[in-house]
């Protein structure tokens, strides 16, 4: 949530760009979930499909937790490009956890529920960031494991996974990683 909400530059809830959000929790810090976590407003399953598209909420620097909300934050030693190749894309995760990535949305993937996503049918909706959070096969498929910002009622509980391999909806051209700073 702190991301989203205290860095300006972004644009919030609608929209930016990875690598200089990268930029900024490399010279910012982020907390961790704990001290903020995500809370936009969620949609019931009633109302599925939905997109959160609300205003961006008010930056709070203080922990929903006990924690002071400055020795929470966490900062990166540096920020980059990974490339668009899944092996690179594969071991920056490995090495360093989840990456940030880019890609089209297509009207088909807001009704998206499980298996290995791959664009069909529907218009170009527009361009979203999300969190490569790991890897693997289903039915002979490679995908990438998605945690998404659309609620836990989307997808399959917040989460998706998208073809590996082939860039699909450009996944793979924009992966941005970064070195975790230790203390």
């Amino acid at each position: 949530m702190d991301l989203v909400t205290c860095d300006n530059e972004q644009g919030g809830c609608e929209g930016g760009d990875p690598y200089s959000a990268w930029g900024w929790i490399q010279r910012n810090g982020i907390v961790t979930a704990a001290c903020s976590p995500y809370t936009i407003p969620t949609c019931p399953p009633a109302q599925q499909p939905c997109l959160n598209f609300v205003p961006t909420p008010s930056c709070v620097k203080v922990c929903n937790n006990s924690v002071n909300y400055d020795s929470n934050k966490k900062y990166l030693t540096d920020h980059y490009y990974v490339g668009p190749n899944q092996a690179n894309i594969c071991t920056e995760i490995y090495q360093h956890g989840p990456v940030e990535a880019a890609f089209s949305v297509y009207e088909d993937f807001i009704h998206y529920k499980s298996g290995v996503y791959q664009h069909t049918t529907g218009s170009y909706l527009g361009g979203h960031a999300i969190k490569i959070i790991g890897y693997g096969t289903e039915n002979d498929l490679p995908y990438w494991e998605v945690a998404n910002s659309w609620t836990t009622y989307w997808g399959n509980k917040g989460f998706f996974k998208i073809l590996r391999g082939s860039n699909e909806c450009g996944i793979e051209s924009g992966v941005v990683g970064g070195t975790p700073k230790t203390n």
